[in-house]
């Protein structure tokens, strides 16, 4: 009768040893998933930090592209070259300009100055007259390239600005 107990007891501690190797790869199995997720959260947290710096950039360049049409002294002119698109705002302490080129905008104080870049990674840049009635104002058409292959939605930016001195059409 006490070989019959210790063969129960063996298989009992059999048992047990093949539940836990169960139990570790389940463990195993749910660590890999978790470390997954983290990485995949970690990626889109950069994502959003580095989209949240762009859209912050693209509208202070907004801001001070306003800034020097509103400051124009006299008749702004949007001049297309073979390797980049610019826009000259003339203002009392001179011109200046606007230059988009391999998807850099740049801003110059005045010719001959301090090249400022404003947005490293613009898609597309688009500085045009906007004809009304009594007066002309002037529409800034931006995309941003995006951080990654498919966006949701493209970021876009349309800026309008209005210079306070009259412009000869």
């Amino acid at each position: 009768m006490k070989l019959n107990l210790s063969l129960s007891s063996s298989r009992q501690r059999g048992a047990s040893l093949l539940e836990c190797l169960v139990y570790m790869a389940v463990l195993g199995l749910l660590l890999n998933l978790a470390v997954l997720a983290f990485n995949r959260c970690w990626d889109d947290s950069k994502h959003l930090r580095r989209n949240a710096e762009d859209i912050a950039r693209a509208l202070k360049a907004g801001e001070i592209w306003r800034a020097d049409i509103r400051a124009a002294t006299g008749s702004i002119q949007a001049v297309t070259l073979t390797d980049a698109d610019q826009l000259l705002i003339p203002q009392p302490a001179g011109t200046v300009i606007y230059s988009f080129a391999h998807g850099e905008l740049r801003r110059q104080a005045s010719p001959g100055g301090p090249v400022t870049l404003l947005l490293p990674q613009a898609y597309s840049s688009r500085m045009q007259a906007d004809a009304r009635a009594h007066v002309t104002a002037w529409r800034w058409e931006l995309e941003l390239a995006a951080a990654t292959k498919k966006p949701g939605l493209p970021p876009l930016f349309t800026f309008e600005a209005v210079p306070t001195q009259p412009q000869q059409p």
